[in-house]
């Protein structure tokens, strides 16, 4: 299984901290402590090998289809404030892969890194956390697609690896959320949401929605 490269970071320091208490153990009257150290830093360290684990995947090559931007449960497919735009929100618990992929292929218009709350993923105060958000021309005539990076409460991070000016295929990684977060589509006029509340879906594989019109 393949590591995503972020995950090294977190993986390294936490063995290190677990060999460390795994020699505390032959030490008299550290034993118990290096065993607490050790449990502590291994785990950690198997967890974030676990976590941050990116799967090879072969996405669907149909132009007409919107996919997953992520692997988790779908929380809700609804309008959210004025205009007829659905939003699609998944929640990704810390047992999901986190890595991004794009719902369809097209140019990046703009990335934006928008400031906000840290409410946990799952609760409805999540849609203002902060986020980070991506615009994407399919081409074709078809309006642009708005994709959202939303963190969560555990980690903070996100990072967008797509830059404005980028062509991405449908599929393609475009960046990481860490330990627990939310990903969230706006389908714009032309596009229909096809995936309901409840649904598991799988990042870059599995279908959310398809273009019905141009322009």
């Amino acid at each position: 299984m393949k590591i995503a490269s972020q995950g090294w970071r977190f993986v390294v320091p936490a063995a290190a901290i677990g060999l460390v208490g795994l020699g505390l153990l032959r030490r008299p009257g550290a034993a118990l402590f290096g065993a607490l150290i050790a449990l502590l830093g291994l785990g950690f360290a198997a967890f974030c090998l676990y976590f941050f684990r990116d799967p090879e995947r072969v996405p669907p090559a149909d132009p007409d289809k919107i996919y997953a931007p992520g692997d988790g449960v779908v929380l809700s497919a609804a309008r959210e404030g004025e205009g007829d735009t659905v939003t699609l929100r998944i929640f990704l618990s810390i047992f999901n892969v986190h890595v991004q992929r794009a719902p369809c292929a097209g140019s990046v218009l703009k990335v934006e890194t928008i400031p906000g709350s840290f409410a946990a993923a799952m609760k409805h105060e999540a849609r203002g956390n902060a986020r980070v958000v991506m615009t994407l021309d399919p081409g074709a005539g078809r309006k642009p697609l708005v994709v959202e990076q939303i963190a969560g409460l555990i980690a903070r991070r996100i990072e967008c690896w797509a830059k404005p000016g980028d062509r991405v295929e449908s599929g393609a990684r475009y960046g990481i959320i860490y330990f627990g977060s939310q990903a969230a589509v706006r389908f714009p006029a032309g596009a229909r949401c096809t995936a309901k509340p409840g649904d598991r879906v799988a990042g870059g594989l599995t279908e959310i929605g398809e273009w019905t019109s141009t322009r």
